[in-house]
């Protein structure tokens, strides 16, 4: 079931939104060689202390920590640890908190230090993919717009979707109606309406969309050892389009 929110329900959910939006700006200054994952998680934390809000992630389905970060070859779900990231990687930083009852959710993915020239096109391929689905966000048009935008800005400029993994609706609890594949066919799906709430994030591979999850039963990899980039925004269906909860403007 696709449950709409009322306007006093997306002001909570913004507050909750803006939180993420701000530690992800925080994390962005941190990211540089020689910094660990486990700092950021700790960082990400303490913000989300100091601003009330609590972690979404942590205890997630067990899920142990605060931060997802996926370095590299890594999709998703990440676990932080103390391994120190080097020049030239490239890092996605997954993070969502609850505030005031409604969850609010975002993703970037950034390079550490200096990055090779293909790599900064896949972090700018998958940005702009994002802003691709957001565009097509209107009462009235259909979820499939949106994985379809994402998917044929994606293919065209030569990288490849992760299918296993799909973003999602989101509000009261973290994970709700409807799932958001970024690949699809324009013009099918759920019709969407003012009051619906999205997280949409693509992920995406520089090679294969293949993925597997590796022994911690959590980090998902490239199959081929590829990169892979993730953006995400949490972004509310209006009476005339959509506004992006999780952007500070």
């Amino acid at each position: 079931m696709i449950i709409l929110k009322s306007s006093r329900e997306i002001d909570r959910m913004r507050s909750a939104s803006l939180i993420v939006a701000e530690i992800l700006i925080g994390l962005r200054s941190l990211v540089v060689p020689g910094i660990s994952t486990w700092d950021l998680d700790y960082f990400a934390a303490s913000m989300a202390v100091k601003r009330k809000a609590k972690c979404a992630f942590k205890g997630y389905h067990n899920y142990p920590s605060s931060l997802c970060c996926s370095p590299n070859d890594q999709v998703v779900h990440g676990i932080p640890n103390k391994n120190p990231l080097s020049d030239g990687d490239i890092v996605s930083l997954d993070f969502g908190v609850i505030y005031d009852d409604f969850y609010g959710d975002a993703a970037i993915t950034l390079p550490v230090g200096v990055i090779k020239a293909s790599a900064e096109r896949l972090l700018k391929v998958t940005e702009e993919s994002l802003y691709a689905g957001i565009e097509m966000v209107a009462p009235g048009n259909r979820l499939g717009d949106v994985s379809s935008a994402i998917q044929n800005y994606v293919e065209s400029r030569g990288f490849s979707v992760v299918r296993d993994f799909v973003g999602h609706g989101i509000g009261r609890a973290l994970h709700e109606e409807p799932q958001i594949p970024n690949y699809g066919v324009s013009g099918k799906g759920v019709k969407l309406r003012p009051g619906m709430v999205l997280a949409i994030e693509p992920m995406i591979n520089e090679k294969s969309h293949e993925v597997r999850i590796l022994d911690d039963n959590w980090t998902v990899v490239t199959c081929d050892g590829g990169l892979s980039a993730h953006f995400e925004h949490t972004v509310a269906v209006t009476e005339s389009g959509y506004e992006i909860l999780t952007r500070i403007n």
